[in-house]
């Protein structure tokens, strides 16, 4: 009995070894002798753990399934229904074919699906459309006309209008706000416009082409009372919100690099997307697209199905890699590390694979520098390889790849941790955290592209184990704000920090040398 008794006395429950932690300071005073001939191994590994501070969940995204009681109808119009808005938009505002569902449905871990069924009534009205493409303005209609929503309504208790110009859209008493998914050459001017018409602005990146307009956006935001969101949707990722705590907590020690990549092989990916799968043209044509209103204000040239569908090749409509990739990644780690505008940058590449008629590089780099935060941020770019090289926070005591999940895992020459990692408490080949705890099911996609975009947290979260939508939570967050109930997380301030910082890229590849911000005159020279 007695020996019992001792067992029992010398055994620590997992529960009262993490409650003795909860309240003792990081590397404190419980010893890890204590550790040692106490805990067992899983109990060692979870206590340590807690007294780094990573047990706590990841900020939590309120989710509500189903119809909401919003009393606030919002009438959005779509500027723009090509690929984004018809695959990506529509989905997002909880509208989908039939089709669709079953086509998915034949994958029970699809969380494309899962993510749609989680979705909540965001309480709008799709009042309008507008696409220069006559093709693409039909699609879209046909879907807010016959889809079904995530609670089974497949009637649309309104009417939607096609608009044939943008302008017509933005005269009308019958639209609140819109989405602008259109070419990026018209960002900045649509802006401007749906802002001065009194329209709130959910715009896609990238919003410039050229530095010029990032000022008149910015002032005509800032002078203004409309809700402005930026479409950069991983800022609803939980996994980008756990990743900024555990920067703030000093989890990976003090970080002065950030490596962050794009890797694609694919020619769609590399903006090649006026062929078929049997290599014949899309649909297009003068008869059917208007095409003076498609080029705006750019240089007049005679209708090319090329220009229509692969517009990113060329510096007349975009900034390529800078503005359509490299944008992603910039504001994945300002949201994280909040470090802002770079003091200088230096940007190379060239088109080393896809020898056609592009302008714009298919391999690329950029090397920005934050002196006053001991920080240099690189970027490295391949249109001609799928070898996924991730992002990565590297810190003086351990490093954080980044994504749909997030891992750290320890250096072993880290100073806060080299006490555990010699007592063998810690080991630098084992990952020290990961988040979240269930899989992201990277194997459960259905392409490339799809694969790609979910490995960058550009497409679900994950919440209390349902996959969420990042771009319903952004569009909801952004409709919220309209309503009322708080602010954008990519407003126009931070959209300001993001293309100043990939207008000073673009500048440093074209004119070949070294670019740098002066914060006072707020010019890029």
């Amino acid at each position: 009995m007695a020996d019992k008794q001792d067992k029992n006395s010398n055994t620590v429950s997992r529960r009262s070894l993490l409650k003795g932690l909860a309240t003792t300071p990081i590397m404190g005073v419980l010893t890890f002798d204590f550790y040692r001939k106490r805990a067992s191994a899983k109990a060692k590994n979870e206590a340590i753990r807690a007294e780094l501070g990573l047990q706590e969940k990841a900020p939590t995204i309120n989710i509500q399934t189903g119809k909401n009681s919003s009393s606030d109808v919002i009438r959005v119009g779509l500027i723009g229904t090509g690929s984004r808005s018809k695959g990506g938009h529509l989905r997002s505002l909880c509208l989908v074919m039939p089709e669709w569902i079953k086509q998915r449905s034949k994958n029970p871990n699809d969380r494309n699906l899962q993510s749609f069924y989680n979705s909540e009534d965001l309480n709008i009205q799709i009042t309008g459309i507008c696409d220069v493409f006559d093709l693409h303005a039909e699609q879209a209609m046909n879907i807010i006309t016959n889809s079904v929503t995530p609670w089974g309504e497949t009637e649309r208790p309104y009417t939607t209008k096609r608009y044939r110009t943008y302008q017509e859209m933005l005269e009308s008493k019958d639209i609140d706000a819109v989405i602008i998914a259109t070419p990026d050459f018209h960002h900045a001017q649509m802006t401007i416009d749906a802002v001065e018409a009194g329209k709130h602005v959910y715009c896609e990146k990238s919003l410039t082409r050229v530095e010029d307009e990032v000022y008149r956006v910015y002032n005509t935001v800032k002078n203004s009372n409309v809700v402005f969101q930026l479409g950069h949707q991983n800022r609803q990722n939980e996994s980008f919100k756990k990743a900024k705590e555990l920067v703030a907590k000093g989890v990976l020690g003090k970080v002065t690099l950030v490596e962050t990549t794009t890797n694609r092989n694919t020619t769609g990916g590399a903006w090649v997307r006026h062929l078929d799968g049997n290599g014949n043209p899309k649909p297009g044509s003068l008869e059917t697209i208007d095409w003076q209103q498609w080029l705006g204000s750019r240089p007049q040239v005679p209708f090319s199905i090329d220009r229509y569908y692969n517009w990113t090749k060329w510096f007349d409509y975009a900034t390529g890699l800078t503005g359509q990739l490299f944008s992603h990644e910039y504001d994945a780690v300002n949201q994280v590390l909040g470090m802002g505008i770079p003091k200088s940058v230096v940007a190379s590449g060239g088109i080393y694979f896809h020898k056609d008629n592009r302008e714009i590089p298919d391999i690329f780099h950029i090397v920005a520098e934050y002196p006053d935060n001991d920080l240099t941020l690189l970027y490295s770019a391949s249109l001609a390889s799928s070898n996924s090289r991730g992002r990565r926070f590297l810190g003086h005591d351990a490093t954080m790849d980044l994504g749909g999940t997030l891992s750290i895992a320890i250096d072993h020459n880290s100073t806060q941790y080299e006490k555990k990692l010699d007592d063998g408490l810690l080991k630098s080949d084992e990952p020290l955290y990961k988040f979240p705890e269930m899989s992201d099911n990277i194997d459960a996609v259905s392409s490339a592209s799809e694969k790609y975009f979910t490995q960058r947290g550009l497409v679900y979260t994950e919440k209390n184990g349902k996959a969420v939508d990042v771009t319903h939570l952004h569009f909801k967050e952004w409709l919220e704000a309209i309503r009322g109930n708080g602010e954008t997380s990519c407003n126009i301030d931070i959209a300001f920090e993001e293309n100043v910082t990939c207008q000073m890229a673009n500048k440093s590849y074209l004119e070949k040398r070294r670019v740098e911000w002066d914060p006072v005159k707020r010019r890029i020279v």
